[in-house]
């Protein structure tokens, strides 16, 4: 039976930036990505609030910020409760793209939206996948499964395959790249044929692309011509996505002897880049044929990196010689260590800053991008900057008070715990649970203790022997509290006996005992800070330029491929409204959609439903034994032909007779009238669940039919029936030829063609292929 399927755009519909989408598959509710915008404004979050305790499953595509950059905020602060599907590539990276995003922003301003906490939180409650694995949900989902493909792009991308019960399929498809790269293959959409819903995007429906060796070529130029004019270059990328593929085409050109370049240094700067190359290092498995091969023939990992460094502060990057290039992110240069690098060194003319993605609008990145002869901008600068003066002294006087006040609550503590403890004979000892016991061995009785006590009455206990106080462990969720001053190593460092006959060694141990002990680092933790903005015009005379490394199809492939698979109907999302409105005629005058195109803007519900008018009938005994089957592998199907015939419903006597209620008294005339209503609206009800049936029609009303041929057969299949009828069959240029008198052929849409002499053998290879078929 149809099912009922539902899309809502929740974001990235008519725009370039975040996806986030709705699909209502009867009552089970996916939601399709779940990205975030730059800017992490709250707002935008408020469709995909509005519908979480509807979710069913999430399914992620890729790692980066526009496909899960919500994740964090909506698992941890607990708006999503349902299960998370994505690829291990997918779960890794894209924890590490939120690590770098998280510290990015945090050490410039105060984020609070969500913590690292919140990250391992939402990541480790994902579902990983392989390619081509199934994911079987339950419940309102009993019978729908989703299946990862690969979708080039990114590491571990995925196109989702959504089937149900076999009858509908739906094809969740964007950002996809059908190229194979360095470091990953490309999509592969030849199994995609005629997917009843194919959710595509129109982001690069306008642009037709460069060749990868003009792009590389580019680049090469660029980075060579400010290199040799003793400017630096700064390549903005992404934390672990399509910096994989830059970062292994430099280490090429470094590791090339004729390029000249191995004399300059180049960098790799984020917060987690030795995590991202050594996860890497690990995944080859989910990388292209070239990778494999080579690990497994010469065990060669494309990630151990000779000449590119990794950086994780700014700090590292000014230790390198200059010129250099450097690799950063965010690639938006909205925050991290990109956005300050670039007010660094935009006003130097001889550096060079390369921009490889197209960002959402209104970012730095966007906006340099659109205005390329821009000179200056204003721009804000944020930092985080050591407290001095007051504003250091109003902080240590609150926490001098905050100490004090937590010294004053142990006194009371403590005073509370000697009043327990002094206590007559007569009162039990008073125990409170959690708190120091004080233990003895001996315990004096009343008659001893009345002959040694004195003058003076005492209220206390007494006891032979001093008390013993047992040491209570303290534990925490983590396990016992330990003291990290028992662990100090000492001041004085231990020297090699056999290097003391060294006047030089004995003069350097003098040395070191005299150095006083390196502060912990903790202490440094410590030390407050805030964080300022300022607003600063910043001159722009450094080269700006950029080149494509997004890894995305181009227009021209899009076309290709949407007329290859065939939809029976489209949706087009996340693209500008020129580019979706132009994929969106293309597909409706070449008629590569079988049925409708949406393209829904932010907020639009469409009904996506192939059969929107079904009915139930009852075939009659008489119909059914007149129906002549034909067997196929999966069913058997036949025409019917009959007239539908609706039973009629009418009221009883009982029901609509109008009695005369003037002899009646008021409560048998409202009792009366009740007891009317209810039968009504049972007969009502009875009516409403009347299923017509379907009745024989006459033979001489049967209109003739059209002969529909079921189970078409494979080439290789229908040699081995004529060789086993006794004919002659060899293939011959993709074309099977039978006793040297017919050719059989399959065109590219898929029909079998029969060619040859008009003879007794091409009657029998024809009466033989139609054997082959379930004719209806």
């Amino acid at each position: 039976m149809t099912s009922i399927i539902k899309f809502t755009a929740l974001q990235g519909a008519l725009e370039e930036g975040p996806l986030a989408y709705h699909l209502q598959i009867d009552d089970f509710s996916i939601l399709l990505d779940c990205g975030w915008d730059e800017d992490f404004t709250l707002g935008r979050l408020d469709p995909i609030l509005k519908m979480c305790s509807k979710f069913d499953a999430v399914l992620l595509t890729f790692p980066d910020l526009y496909h899960l950059g919500a994740i964090p905020y909506l698992v941890g602060k607990g708006h999503i409760t349902c299960p998370i599907y994505a690829t291990m590539p997918v779960h890794k990276m894209g924890q590490l793209f939120m690590y770098d995003l998280f510290l990015s922003r945090n050490n410039y301003e105060d984020f609070n939206l969500f913590t690292l906490d919140d990250v391992d939180n939402a990541f480790d409650k994902m579902t990983t996948l392989k390619y081509s694995q199934t994911a079987n949900f339950t419940g309102r989902g009993q019978g729908i499964r989703a299946i990862p493909l690969a979708a080039g792009h990114m590491l571990g991308g995925a196109i989702w395959r959504i089937v149900k019960d076999g009858d509908e399929e739906i094809i969740y498809a964007v950002d996809f790249n059908h190229k194979k790269e360095r470091h990953l293959n490309g999509c592969n959409l030849d199994a995609l044929s005629r997917p009843s819903l194919f959710i595509t995007d129109a982001f690069n429906a306008n642009l037709q692309q460069e060749r990868r060796k003009a792009r590389d070529g580019l680049l090469l130029t660029e980075m060579i011509q400010a290199l040799r004019k003793k400017g630096n270059v700064l390549v903005a990328v992404d934390t672990a996505g399509r910096t994989l593929e830059l970062i292994q085409l430099l280490e090429t050109l470094w590791k090339n002897p004729d390029s000249g370049l191995m004399v300059y240094s180049i960098a790799l700067l984020n917060n987690v880049c030795y995590n991202v190359l050594e996860f890497a290092k690990s995944q080859m498995e989910w990388m292209s044929d070239k990778i494999v091969r080579g690990f497994e023939d010469k065990r060669n990992n494309p990630f151990s990196f000779k000449y590119i460094k990794c950086c994780h502060t700014i700090a590292d990057v000014d230790e390198l010689p200059e010129p250099k290039v450097v690799l950063t992110s965010v690639p938006d240069l909205q925050s991290g260590f990109s956005r300050e690098l670039f007010i660094r060194w935009c006003d130097n003319p001889r550096n060079t800053i390369v921009l490889t993605n197209r960002t959402s609008p209104n970012t730095l990145t966007r906006k340099l991008m659109e205005k390329g002869d821009v000179k200056e901008l204003e721009l804000e600068v944020k930092a985080r900057v050591k407290l001095d003066g007051e504003e250091l002294e109003v902080y240590q006087k609150k926490k001098l008070e905050e100490k004090l006040e937590q010294q004053r609550l142990e006194a009371e503590r403590e005073a509370l715990e000697e009043s327990d403890s002094d206590i007559s004979d007569e009162e039990p000892e008073a125990h409170i649970p959690g708190e120091k016991q004080d233990q003895h061995d001996l315990l004096l009785t009343s008659s001893q203790a009345k002959s040694r006590s004195g003058f003076f009455k005492q209220a206390k206990r007494m006891f032979p022997m001093f008390p013993y106080v047992e040491e209570v462990l303290k534990w925490d969720d983590y396990g016992e509290i330990i003291s990290l001053e028992e662990y100090n190593f000492s001041d004085v460092k231990l020297v090699d006996t056999q290097m003391m006959a060294s006047e030089e060694t004995e003069t350097r141990i003098e040395e070191v005992m005299e150095v006083e002990p390196e502060p912990e680092k903790h202490v440094e933790d410590e030390i407050p800070t805030k964080c300022v903005t300022t607003v600063q015009t910043v001159h722009i005379a450094a080269k700006v330029l950029y080149i494509n490394f997004e890894g995305r199809s181009d227009s021209k492939s899009i076309k290709e491929l949407l007329e290859k698979i065939k939809p029976r109907q489209l949706v087009l999302v996340h693209g500008s409204k020129d580019s979706t409105m132009s994929l969106a005629k293309y597909c409706q005058e070449n008629s590569v959609c079988l049925g409708e195109v949406f393209s829904p803007a932010i907020g639009d519900t469409i009904d996506a439903t192939m059969e929107r008018h079904i009915f139930q009938v009852k075939l009659i005994d008489s119909l059914i034994s007149q129906i002549k089957f034909a067997k196929t592998s999966t069913a058997e199907l036949a025409w019917v032909d009959g007239q539908i015939k609706i039973p009629e419903v009418t009221a009883s006597d009982e029901n609509v007779t109008n009695e005369d209620d003037e002899n009646l008294s008021e409560e048998e005339k409202l009792q009366r009238a009740t007891e009317l209503k209810e039968k009504l609206a049972q007969q009502a009800a009875v009516k409403a669940d009347v299923v017509p049936s379907l009745n024989r029609l006459p033979a001489s009303r049967i209109p003739p039919h059209k002969a529909i041929f079921f189970n078409e057969p494979k080439l290789a299949d229908l040699k081995q029936a004529l060789v086993k009828a006794g004919f002659q069959a060899e293939f011959n240029k993709g074309a099977l030829i039978v006793n040297d008198l017919v050719a059989i052929k399959k065109t590219v849409a898929g029909v079998i063609q029969l060619e040859g002499c008009v003879c007794e053998v091409y009657y029998a290879v024809r009466n033989l292929l139609y054997s082959q078929y379930a004719i209806v």
